[in-house]
């Protein structure tokens, strides 16, 4: 006897052994029971999800011996000219060799004519979307007023291709693309059954490259099988597919934890020689990467059966943010791969741009020498006098967004004389009285902190994405020994990490010289809490808007405009030009 491919012998004979596809199931399965049946079906999904399969079912179900049920006996003769294809009332088309009228009028003229040998004559017309539109206006009539001893049933991958007046006239059914653990649960039973040895790890990349189809599924279970001399292993799986393992994922990102440059050209170089193709490659290191992401923000998540436990180690070891960044790369660096010299050179540009731009943590104090910032404080001090025959150069005392909105001319300063300087003086000594260090318990606090200098010194912080929303929207409270307090917004409370707390903590300890501690507080039940920096640009942001809302509004050119063309200003498509 001839060998029978995996997908035609494992073909679903009943709707009990279909996989997945549950909600179409039960509406069929309902309806068969409960004997209300419509007179067209249309099933509509992908390749390989079963609408072939669900529509032969269904025929055999209306013309079981036994009667009209959703469990059809399989053993009448009905049902087994069904199952092998030749019953004569099952009229199987295939729309893409048919699509011209003329075709489609042959098939009709019979349509009146009573079943020869079951209780429905089925038509079912496969990929029914390559028909003309001549062929569906031709089949349009019939199919609103069909005769009862008729039923049709359309599969096709392209329902959008369809006219509304034919999706109008039948019972739209959407399958489902199977779920990754669906066809991996199914290869390992149908192996189990044919009594071949296999690993999980290679049902794993077979369900994966099926991409939701078991159709592809099982075509590829065959090549396997076939490839590894009856048995299915990782190692088969993966020369016949050209992927990688999970282990070598792993190693990659392993390396990439390690910043070893070396180690991650010296793998892609081993995945080039085992002729790995590398689309494949970005694809498992992005489900990866995935996985990893998903650790982070669900610990207690079920993880794959392979390599759960270096899975949690990455996750541990790698920021968050760092995962998403590195998810990114890895997504433009699949997307760039066709406009590379070679897939190789494209794979490791996109390893070392991840090795460039991960986030580094912020150097230790007592290993790195720090260059001191410019301190805030006013000096103590007055200057020594000027020259008059000296040229003083005056900054311009406006800030650099408003350089633009008020330009004005800048007269001569003239000379400070000895006298006004001394006059001058006087105040600059009682500043520093004022700002002068506090001591409590012998534990000094920086004066370069103050609810009046504390968004500008946040702005300065060189901070991660995460850390500087923290920063930006803490408002400072007050300074107590090495403390610092800070008010935070109650909804604002998920920037308040541990890893971010500790950023912020020693960016701040690296710009104001002092080891020093952040407590936060609930920003409510604090009002008398200094700005953000948040708020601050915010506020900036909707003065800037509201000045070039005016200055539309002023234009004497804007105004002619609209007196001309009847027009109408649209404050919201106005934006300040920075």
């Amino acid at each position: 006897m001839s060998y029978l491919v995996l997908a035609r012998k494992w073909r679903p004979k009943s709707f009990s052994e279909v996989v997945g596809q549950q909600h179409v199931l039960r509406a069929l399965i309902n309806g068969l029971d409960q004997n209300r049946l419509h007179h067209a079906f249309l099933f509509s999904g992908t390749r390989g999800v079963g609408k072939t399969t669900l529509a032969r079912i269904f025929a055999k179900s209306l013309n079981c011996e036994q009667g009209v049920s959703s469990n059809p006996c399989g053993e009448c003769q009905s049902c087994i000219e069904v199952d092998q294809g030749r019953f004569v009332d099952l009229i199987e088309v295939d729309a893409a060799s048919r699509t011209k009228v003329d075709d489609t009028r042959e098939l009709l003229d019979n349509v009146q004519y009573a079943p020869s040998r079951g209780r429905y004559k089925v038509y079912l017309i496969d990929e029914v979307h390559m028909l003309s539109t001549s062929s569906f206006n031709a089949l349009l009539k019939t199919l609103e007023e069909p005769p009862p001893h008729v039923k049709f049933l359309f599969a096709t991958t392209d329902p959008q291709k369809l006219p509304v007046t034919i999706l109008s006239r039948c019972l739209q059914f959407n399958l489902r693309r199977l779920e990754l653990t669906q066809i991996s649960e199914h290869l390992r039973f149908i192996l189990e059954q044919e009594e071949l040895s296999f690993e999980v790890e290679a049902l794993t990349q077979l369900a994966r490259a099926a991409d939701g189809s078991m159709r592809d599924a099982l075509s590829l279970l065959d090549q396997a099988i076939a490839f590894g001399g009856g048995s299915v292993s990782s190692e088969t799986v993966f020369h016949m597919l050209g992927s990688i393992s999970q282990d070598q994922v792993l190693n990659l990102l392993q390396a990439l934890h390690l910043a070893d440059a070396k180690s991650l050209l010296n793998q892609s170089s081993e995945l080039a020689a085992l002729g790995r193709d590398f689309t494949v490659v970005f694809d498992n290191l992005l489900s990866t990467l995935q996985h990893i992401a998903t650790l982070q923000l669900v610990p207690d998540m079920e993880l794959p059966e392979t390599g759960s436990e270096q899975l949690q180690a990455l996750a541990n070891q790698f920021d968050a943010e760092t995962i998403q960044l590195l998810y990114q790369i890895a997504l433009h660096g699949k997307r760039d791969l066709n406009w590379a010299a070679d897939p190789k050179s494209g794979f490791d540009m996109t390893l070392l741009r991840m090795l460039s731009f991960q986030p580094s943590s912020p150097p230790a104090v007592e290993d790195t020498p720090l260059k001191k910032s410019p301190s805030l404080r006013k000096p103590a001090v007055p200057p020594p006098p000027v020259q008059n025959d000296v040229p003083v150069e005056i900054p311009n005392p406006q800030p650099p967004e408003a350089s633009h909105l008020a330009p004005a001319a800048m007269e001569p300063v003239p000379p400070i004389t000895p006298s006004e300087q001394q006059e001058q003086a006087a105040p600059a000594a009682v500043s520093a009285v004022d700002n002068a260090p506090l001591v409590t318990d012998n534990t000094l606090i920086s004066v370069d902190l103050s609810p009046a200098n504390w968004t500008q010194i946040i702005a300065e912080l060189k901070l991660s994405a995460l850390t500087r929303q923290l920063a930006e929207n803490s408002a400072l409270i007050r300074c107590e020994q090495d403390a610092v307090h800070l008010a935070l917004s109650p909804e604002l409370g998920h920037l308040a990490t541990d890893k971010s707390k500790q950023r912020l903590t020693s960016a701040l300890t690296e710009r104001l010289g002092q080891d020093l501690k952040l407590v936060f507080a609930d920003a409510d039940a604090h009002v008398d809490a200094g700005p953000t920096l948040a708020v601050e640009r915010a506020e900036q942001a909707a003065e800037r808007q509201q000045q070039a809302i005016d200055a539309i509004h002023n234009d004497p050119t804007v105004e002619i405009i609209k007196n001309t063309f009847n027009a109408r200003i649209i404050e919201q498509s106005i934006k300040p030009i920075d």
